[in-house]
Parts: structure tokens; sequence; C-alpha cells
């Protein structure tokens, strides 16, 4: 199990113990000197991951120099090594600072006599395109080595030329001409034409450029029909077209006709091949009369492998804007059914196909056309998708190949794609997988239930009724230990617990337990409870997290297990909650509070720091503060009771003009405007929380987004009932209701604050000005109404499925972190920040980073000298700047300004902003001193000024004194 568990509880990319990055490149410039080539290479070879360890610019651009170096002195296979070097740091180039001598080392080489360096120097200079794209030399020597007798030499000629002309519009429009006449002669060999012709494919510069590559590949087209041939020209013809954008249209009518009039084979699966791409990248360009072409070809041809070819391209266009656009367009739409159409009759037909995978497209395709054209009457359109689905189910589910499993997981997810847009379809397609659950296979059995799950999430079909069927195959599978019964296990335990979010019977309980005991490890134990955690059944988490506390070897896994066991103890307290019985509710949170202050100490122990868990603690703190909150708010409401406002309180309230008055002594000690206060306090705290959760999944962020707008509604309800009655709004709160509700966590929740509101705006309307006894009942009903949802603990809790943070490197920076970096006054401070964005296992997974943003400010410590009266500008620096990083990589200078004589603390924050442009506070942040020293010209004067004043003052006094 603790092996298990470090994908939780450490990020293994990040924070372990790093040797000084000088030390480790000496190490390699050590291998290097050696007289044995094996040491050399060893040595070569070890520099992409000294690269990843420390990609800053100092260290790449002197390893670079000394890779230079070996490819200047040492042999071919040294050289080859160097270029595989090369090719797999490429998104390090660019932080070489000394390109000059850099190429100027490895551009030597050209100059050799044998060929084999010749041509190891031209994929070189290929590789390093990106960084020399306009370096004449380099484009002098790979024209010269067009015309080269040695077919290596001109191969990677043809290589640097395509990676030059990707990069260098000069390039591609002077090896334009070259390259044409190259294609076209006559003494140029067949093969060397095919490796010429993929370089077409970067003329897109300009318009022009691009219509005389396309017009040299349609005569290349017509002139040489050999299958060979036109397979290359028509795909460098497709990547043309798709990178310059005006011909795609053209590009797909070619690509249409070659499939329905060419016979061959390989062109046809060519054609199809360019179509899907086109399809992903382009499908607004796809006219009605084009999906109709591919229709009627897939209508008649013979062959199944192209038949679903054609039906994965169709099946990409349904799941777009063009399946809108080809209903729309149709003539005479208003007399025609959507049966009538082509594509439909198409997918109908394949719908039962004995080949599973265009079966699989065809479901695919209904599904698709019944979500986006919810306009039209699709009845019929439904009830076959549904057929068909459930056909393919019954016959996937017995197959345990990997063919039949990836058709499985298509069909599950068009079933829950056609449930989201048509919930009338939900329940019998949640009858047909509980029927196939009992006769499938166990990978099929596994897919099934994720399947469930995802349905039973955002619909409540799972009846009660059902549970049954779905116990006894629980404990039917739980006889068993293998590995894929364990995750079953955990799948079925899942839709279990969704089905039955309210509370779950002992009954159930009592099953769970049993088939953990008997058959499981614990590794399978911890998911359930994380699973129950997640969906709100918080007894069986805590015994289950009970269970597993003997079972760990480390002491953090203990204290990470004994905290969730407190937290869901915590949360079991909250389940008895009963309204208008509020002494009840304190004791209740209360014993709530006890148990969370336990499992905070736990918590704040089980980190490291490797692994912080400073999202963990950050939540459990603010559930802390909230409930504290809540019981803060039951009190002053109670209270109220034991010494209510006078009768007469109205009649002073009217006169005084202050509304207050009327809830009597508690209005006036504040007390409710501080409780206001401290849900709002909370509300933005629980926004800092969201922003720095920039890995988390978007259920997180939802249920972090939920808590937030929890403290927002009881201050609003606080401010309209007792505070300002007259000024409170609700509409924006009115308006998040209808939005799409993702689970049933957050349907509860929805439902909680939608009730709250029009209890208070029916007090507001019915009886203006309220009681204080209606409102106290109203906003402690409140409180208890947002309390008895059992809290929802979401994935980012567990597990951080991506990971990002930024490294950042100041220049100047001190040896000594401690030491400050010394400054002249009159003088400007250049800080160069660079910074390198790392990432875990799966980049990009929820979202990506657009931008940084890097703000630097600068606070006086301490002064030295005498105090000038200076202006207020430039006592502080606050500037902010926002660089685009580029491959992984930013860097960025500010100026600033030390006026003041002293010690000065500058701070560098980062932050990122996504492709939404949403801002993130990821950090970090760093700090360095600077010490602010008086110019020695300004000081000089100064001293000279201290020497020269004490005899003018003595003098100018004998002078007043001798007067009188």
């Amino acid at each position: 199990m603790a092996a298990s568990a470090k994908s939780f509880l450490a990020d293994a990319g990040y924070g372990e113990q790093e040797l000084d990055a000088n030390s480790a490149l000496m190490e390699l410039d050590k291998g290097l000197r050696s007289g044995k080539l094996g040491e050399q290479c060893e040595a070569v070879v070890r520099f992409p991951r000294l690269f990843q360890k420390y990609p800053f610019p100092i260290l790449i651009n002197s390893a670079f120099l000394k890779l230079a170096d070996v490819f200047r002195v040492g042999n071919n296979f040294l050289r080859l090594c160097v270029l595989k070097v090369t090719q797999q740091s490429e998104k390090h180039l660019e932080k070489i600072l000394n390109v000059d001598e850099f190429v100027k080392r490895v551009f030597s080489v050209i100059h050799s006599n044998d060929p084999v360096a010749r041509a190891i120097t031209l994929r070189m200079l290929g590789s390093m395109a990106s960084i020399i794209p306009e370096r004449k030399n380099a484009h002098h020597s790979i024209r010269q080595s067009l015309d080269s007798h040695d077919n290596v030499e001109v191969e990677a000629a043809i290589f640097a030329a395509a990676n030059f002309s990707a990069q260098s519009k000069d390039f591609a429009v002077g090896i334009c001409n070259k390259i044409s006449e190259m294609i076209q002669g006559l003494a140029t060999p067949v093969d060397l034409k095919l490796k010429l012709i993929p370089i077409l494919q970067h003329m897109h510069h300009d318009a022009s450029l691009a219509s005389s590559s396309r017009q040299l590949l349609q005569q290349l087209v017509t002139s040489y029909p050999s299958t060979k041939m036109v397979i290359v020209t028509l795909h460098t013809f497709t990547l043309l077209a798709a990178s310059s954008l005006v011909d795609i249209p053209k590009q797909i009518q070619l690509l249409l006709q070659y499939l329905k009039n060419d016979p061959r084979k390989a062109v046809k699966r060519l054609a199809i091949q360019d179509l899907k791409l086109l399809a992903n990248k382009t499908p607004h360009t796809w006219s009605r009369e084009n999906i109709q072409a591919l229709c009627e070809s897939a209508l008649h041809t013979p062959y199944d492998s192209l038949k679903m070819g054609m039906l994965s391209v169709l099946s990409t266009l349904s799941g777009t804007i063009a399946i809108k656009q080809y209903f729309s367009s149709a003539p005479g739409t208003a007399g025609t059914t959507a049966r009538s159409f082509d594509l439909v009759k198409l997918a109908q037909e394949c719908c039962y196909h004995n080949n599973r995978g265009i079966a699989a497209h065809g479901v695919r395709i209904l599904t698709n056309i019944s979500a986006s054209c919810q306009e039209k009457d699709l009845l019929p359109l439904e009830q076959d998708a549904v057929f068909g689905l459930e056909a393919l189910l019954v016959l996937c589910s017995q197959d345990d190949s990997p063919g039949a499993q990836a058709t499985l997981k298509i069909t599950l997810t068009c079933m829950v794609k056609l449930v989201k847009c048509r919930p009338h379809l939900s329940q019998s397609v949640v009858e047909s997988l509980l029927t196939q659950l009992h006769s499938a296979q166990d990978n099929a059995r596994i897919l099934m239930c994720h399947c469930l799950a995802a349905i039973a999430m955002q619909l409540p079909v799972l009846a009660d009724g059902m549970l049954g069927d779905l116990m006894d195959l629980y404990k039917l599978i739980g006889q068993s230990a293998t590995d894929k019964k364990q995750e079953l296990l955990v799948s079925l335990a899942t839709v279990i617990f969704v089905s039955s979010q309210k509370a779950l019977s002992t009954e159930i309980k009592t099953v769970i337990k049993q088939q953990l005991e008997n058959a499981s490890n614990g590794w399978t134990a911890y998911r359930i409870a994380r699973q129950a955690s997640r969906m709100g059944n918080h007894d069986m988490a805590r015994e289950l997290y009970q269970s597993l506390l003997t079972q760990v070897a480390s002491e953090h896994f203990y204290f990470w297990l004994n905290s969730l066991k407190e937290f869901s103890h915590a949360e079991q307290c909250l389940t008895g909650l009963q309204e208008d019985n509020y002494s009840s509710a304190l004791s209740c949170i209360a014993e709530a509070l006890k148990s969370y202050h336990k499992g905070i100490a736990s918590l704040t122990a089980a980190s490291t720091p490797l692994n912080p868990l400073s999202f963990q603690c950050g939540f459990v703190k603010l559930r802390i503060d909230l409930l504290q909150a809540f019981s803060q708010l039951i009190c002053t409401c109670n209270s109220l009771k034991t010494s209510p406002p006078p009768a007469i309180a109205t009649t002073i309230a009217m006169t005084s003009g202050n509304d207050l008055q009327r809830c009597g002594r508690i209005s006036n000690q504040a007390c409710m405007k501080h409780s206001m206060e401290e849900f709002r306090n909370l509300a933005t705290r629980y926004g800092d929380l969201y922003q720095s959760s920039f890995d988390a999944d978007s259920a997180t962020l939802r249920n972090v987004e939920l808590q937030q707008q929890s403290c927002l509604l009881i201050s609003h309800a606080i401010e309209a009932l007792i505070l300002d009655p007259e000024s409170a709004s609700f509409q924006e709160y009115i308006s998040n209701g209808t939005a799409h509700v993702e689970s049933e966590y957050e349907r509860r929740m929805m439902s909680v604050f939608n009730h709250v509101l029009e209890e208070v705006e029916s007090l507001n309307r019915k009886y203006a000005p309220v009681s204080y006894l209606a409102s106290n009942t109203c906003l402690c009903n409140a409180v208890i109404a947002l309390l008895k949802v059992p809290l929802s603990f979401q994935r980012y809790f567990f597990q951080k499925l991506q990971s990002t943070s930024i490294k950042l490197a100041l220049s100047p920076s001190p040896r000594n972190p401690a030491e400050p970096i010394a400054v002249q006054n009159n003088q400007q401070l250049a800080l160069k920040v660079e910074g390198v964005v790392q990432h875990g296992s799966k980049p990009g997974l929820f979202r990506k980073i657009q931008s940084v943003c890097l703000n630097v400010s600068s606070v006086l410590q301490s002064k030295s000298g005498q105090d000038y009266k200076i202006p207020i500008d430039n006592m502080t620096n606050e500037m902010e700047q926002r660089v685009e990083p580029h491959n992984d990589y930013f860097s960025t200078q500010f100026l600033l300004n030390f006026v003041i004589l002293g010690t000065h603390n500058i701070t560098v924050e980062s932050s990122v902003i996504d492709s939404n442009g949403i801002v993130w506070k990821t950090g970090p942040k760093t700090t360095i001193f600077v010490k602010s020293l008086e110019d020695p010209y300004s000081q000089q004067v100064r001293l000279q000024q201290q020497q020269g004043q004490p005899p003018s003052q003595q003098q100018q006094q004998r002078t007043a004194y001798s007067r009188f």
C-alpha cells in the first residue's frame, strides 16, 4: 500500500536533493576530455538529463559550447552523438547565449573532405534552424550539398532544407525553384524526388509562394501517376493547404475526387487519412456537398476497411459545426425528415454491421446528431441510437480482446453523452447496463461501472430497487482477489455510493466491509474510502480509514489516514442536525470542530518538504473557520431570545431614522455586522484558495466555489434581513442557479441556496420590516440546511493529476542569500528574472499556461545616513510585466531605483495566466536584499561641506555677539 500511495503523497518530479550545477557540468567535462572513446560518448549522451535538471541559460550555453568543441575535433561517431543530443534538447537551443561561437565551431566541419562528416554537419545545422534561420552561409552550404554526388550528403541536405524552409521565408523563396528543377529534372532518381517533394509543405510563408507550390504539386500529381508518387504528392498537398488555410476547400474536393475515382486502395486510404486531418483541423470549411459526396462513397464501397475510414471522418465531423451546416443548408429541409438524409441512412445501416469498428462509428454519428440538432424532431433517431448502443454493449461486453474493449469505450462514452443531452432516455440506458453487468467480462464490467457512475452523477437515475442487483454482484466478485476483481470492487462501490448518496443502510455497509476483509488489499480499501469521502458517505469512510491505520509503514501515511478519519468523523457529526433545534446544532458543530482540530494537527504532521499538502491544509482551515462562524451566528441569534428588543423598538427606529434600532441591544453591539464581515472575509479566503489551485480539476474548483457562495449567501441574508433590507439584492445568486449541475452535491447545495433566497425574499415582501424573531429563525435554518448537505472531499484533496511549478532565477544574485547586493544610489539596478515552467507527467491536462505575470516590489528595511526629504515615488518600486514562455522558458528585466541609502528588500512574485485569461496565484515568491550606497562624488561633496561648515558657523556667532 505504501508504494501505491506515493502517487498521491509525493510528486516524484521535483524537490529531490540536487547537486551543484557547476559540479555536474565539470563531471561531464572530465568525461569529454577523456582519451577513451567510450567515456567520451557516455559523457555526451548524459547532457540531455543535465539540461532537464538545470534548464537555465548559463549552464546550457557552457554545455553546448563544450559539445561544439567535441563536434569540431571528434570523430564521426562522436559527432553523431552530439547531433542526437542537440535534437533531443531542441527546446533548450534558444538559451544558447553565444550563438555565433557555437555555430562557428560546428560549421567548420562543413569544409571537411569526408562526405559523412559534412552530412552530419548539415543535419546539425538543420536541427539548429530555429536559432539560425537567416544564416546565409548555412543556406549556401545546403544549396551546394543538394548537388552533391554522395547520397548520404544529399539526404542530409534535404533534411536541412526542410527545417530551414519551415523557419525562414528568404530560404524558402530561394530554394523553391531549385527544388522544383530537381523534382522535374530527368536526371533526378525517383526515390530522391519522393524525398524532395515533402519540402514543399513548408512553402506557406506568403500567398504567391504557396500558389506556385500548389501549381507544381498539381503538375506532379498528373505527370507522375505511380502509386508512391501520388501518395507523397497528395499528402504534401494536404499539409501545404492546412498551413496556408486558403486552399482547404479545393483540397477537400481533390481528395474526395481521388477517393471516388482512383481504383487503388492505397491512394484511397491516403485520401481518407488526409480528409480526417482536415476534418479535425478545419471542420467549418466542409460544405454540405463535401459531406454528401463522402456519404455516397461510403454507401457504395464494398471494402470494410475503407468504409470504416470514411465513417471515422464522418463521425469526427458529426461532433462539430459541420453537422449543423449539413442539416440546415439542405434543399427543401422543411419538407424532409432527418431520417431521409444520406448521412442518417448510412449511420443506421452501419449500426448493426458485423464489423465492430464500423458499428461503433455508426452509433457515434447517430449520438452526435441527436446531441447537436436538438431543435429537430429526432425521436426515431434517438431510438435508433439507443438500440444500436445496446446491441454493441451486448456484443463487446462478452469479448475480452483489446479491440472489443476499445469499441466498448466508444459505446459507453456515447451513452453518457446521449443521456446528458436527452435525459428522458436515461432509464432505458441504465437498465440495459445493469442487465448486462452480470454476464459481462471483468474488464467490461469496470468500464460499465464507470459509465453508470458518470450517468448517476448527472441524473438521479439509480433507484433503490436497483441496489439489490449491485449488492448481489458485489458479493459475487468479492470471493476472488485478482487485480481485475480489486479494480471492479472499487468501481462497483463507487456506483453504490453514487446511487445512495443520502445515506448508506447498515446492510450495505456490512456487505462492503465484509468483502473488503475477505479478499481485498489495503490499497483497494483506501480507494473505496476515498470514493466514500468524495460522495459524502462519511460514516463508511471513517470506518475504513480506521481499519487502515495499522496497515501502513510510514508515519506520514499514518498521520494522513488519521486526519482523514477525523475529518470524516467531524462531517458525520453534522448529519444529525435538525431544523429549529438550535441547541443540538451548537453541540453538533462543537463536536465536529473538536474532530477537525485533531485532524488538522495530524494533517500538519503528514506534510513533508516535498509534499507540503498546502491545498488540503488551506481547505480544512477554511472549513474550521466556517463552522466557527456558523456557530457564532447561531449563538448571536439565540442571544436575542434572552434579551429581545424592547416593545417600542420599532417606534424608536422610525423616530431616530436608524432601522437597526429594531433589533435592540444586539444590533448596537454590532454583532450582526461583525458576523456579516466575517462571512465576507471567509468568501475572500475561499477565492484566494481557488486562485492558488491551478492544477486542480474542475470538480474540486466547483466545490471551492460552492463553499464561497455559501459564505456570500449568509452574509447577504444578514444584510437583507437585519442590517440593510433596502439595498440588498439577490439577482446575482438567482442567475447562478441556472448553470448546468455536474454532481449530486452541487445539486443539493444549489437547492439549499434557492430555498434560502426564496425564504428571505418572501420575508422581505410579506413582513417589511422583518421582525427579529422571523429573521433569526430564517438565518439559523439557513445555516442548518447548508450543514446538512454532506461535504464532498473532491479529487484534488487526494490526488494530483496535473503538476505545474515555476522555478525562478534572479541575476545579479548574491553568493550568500543573506548577503545584500551593493548598488550606488544614483544608479539603477537592472534585475534580470529568468524562469522555467516545470510539468509533471500530464502537462496541460486541465489548463495550460498562456503567460506568466511577474510582480517586483521593494521595501526599505533599514536606513543609513541622514534622513533627507525624498519624494514618496522614489521610496518604493512597484512593477509588473507579463511574459509568454517559449519552450517552457521566459526571461525579462526590471530597472529599479534605490535613492534612499540603506537596505532594501526586493520581492519577485510570479503568477500565471491560463488560455482563458484567468489569473492564478501559483507563486513562487523570491526575495533578495540590496544595499544602497552613497556614490563617491556625493560623499566627497558632503564631507567637504561638513569640514567647511563649523568655522563659518563660529564666525557668524562672533559677528553676531560683537554687535551687542
